[in-house]
């Protein structure tokens, strides 16, 4: 039986168009596009149609404000010291306490190297971003504000464009790591006050390794990557021309399927979140009214993730626990903690995250395994026999709460 892949959140199956378009240019068109013969000439041509298919995806201005980077955590690193470096006076960050790990990773690590003071902001119970919070951290010592656009865990979506405008008015500059939302939900840089934008090829049928980094025309600008004068000296080495041409080519396709993400993604999310919910003993986690029309992560009382996916794994069905850079770690995850998640569903959450390629038969398959899985893991859940133990109890329920 075919496996069900339901983890588009940690990575995309790369699109055979987008390999049919990079196979050139490992083989016939192999020049460097810097060169400045006829090898070289043919393929800086194709970077730079790449940059404007960016452009065109990310509603941007001009494509030279497009700067490709090896991924999402080189984009927002990037950014982030950029911003530090270019603004004398100005030494604090305002991000998020559910932001990816390559954003708190960096921060952490400037806190601590460093001395640089970090505002970390806090959710409400459906991942929602504490806006006055915001607003108070942001001052005058404000060097960059980084939110992401959407949670990666819970597909929680973040007014970026609001977020942007109130940064500007204290002089900082915004940074959103925007890898999940592109090409999942219509963007539009132009009618924005966002600086930098984050993006890697590899979340929206491109392939590995590759990403980029969106900089307004006129943001003061320090490259990570010092070296010649490639991406207008904005980020030295020798172009991953392969990379970059099937990134192009996966902003192409997702320009043409944006609406097949909004409808027929979301309803066949929408349709697995349903008939999970009929299981019971679960619920949603994140902003229902607001999230990425992919991404569903539910809770299950008194159950462990960890079993969950390894019984889901065994009946063909790839799902995750949350982010796949924190998966292996015992400890929960930083987001659902933010979240304030009951402690009785903090460690039974599964994030199911779907693609334009997934069928309705995908859907059925999981609908057919988990409510095999989930009663026979709360048989043998001490957790779950406390709970039934004491539902089934009155006398026993009303000593515990009294």
């Amino acid at each position: 039986m075919r496996p069900i892949y339901l983890d588009n959140n940690a990575t995309t199956r790369a699109d055979s168009a987008v390999v049919a378009a990079m196979l050139p240019y490992f083989l016939e068109q192999f020049g460097n596009a810097s060169s400045a013969h006829a090898f070289g000439s043919e393929v800086a041509g194709a970077v730079k149609q790449a940059r404007k298919s960016l452009q065109a995806l990310l509603g941007a201005a001009f494509d030279h404000e497009i700067v490709f980077t090896s991924g999402g955590t080189e984009s927002d690193s990037t950014a982030i010291l950029s911003a530090l470096d270019n603004q004398d006076g100005r030494d604090e960050i305002v991000t998020t306490a559910v932001e990816h790990p390559a954003i708190l990773a960096l921060v952490e690590y400037l806190r601590t190297s460093r001395g640089i003071k970090t505002h970390l902001i806090g959710v409400d119970s459906r991942g929602r971003l504490d806006i006055e919070s915001y607003r108070r951290a942001l001052g005058p010592r404000t060097a960059i504000a980084s939110v992401m656009w959407a949670n990666n865990e819970t597909g929680t979506l973040f007014p970026v464009a609001q977020l942007a405008r109130m940064a500007r008015e204290t002089g900082a500059l915004f940074h959103t790591d925007a890898v999940q939302a592109v090409g999942k939900i219509p963007l539009d840089l132009k009618a924005t006050e966002i600086d930098m934008l984050s993006l890697s090829g590899h979340k929206l049928h491109g392939p590995k390794g590759i990403g980029a980094l969106y900089v307004r025309k006129g943001t003061r600008f320090n490259p990570l990557i010092r070296g010649g004068p490639q991406e207008r000296r904005r980020r030295g080495g020798t172009e991953n021309v392969p990379g970059i041409v099937g990134l192009g080519k996966a902003a192409e396709l997702a320009v043409s399927l944006m609406d097949e993400e909004q409808t027929r993604v979301r309803a066949l999310r929408d349709r697995l979140e349903q008939g999970i919910l009929g299981i019971g003993h679960c619920f949603v986690l994140g902003d229902e009214q607001n999230r990425l029309p992919n991404t569903s992560n539910i809770a299950f009382e008194h159950l462990e993730g960890e079993a969950i996916i390894h019984h889901l794994n065994r009946a063909g069905v790839a799902a995750s626990l949350g982010s796949a850079c924190a998966s292996g770690s015992m400890e929960p995850s930083h987001v659902l903690l933010a979240m304030n998640v009951p402690m009785k569903a903090l460690r039974g959450a599964i994030r199911f995250s779907l693609s334009r390629e997934n069928t309705v038969h995908d859907i059925e398959r999981a609908l057919q395994v988990l409510p095999e899985i989930i009663p026979k893991l709360r048989v043998s859940s001490p957790s779950w026999q406390e709970h039934a133990h004491v539902t089934a109890s009155p006398s026993r329920s009303a000593e515990l709460t009294s």
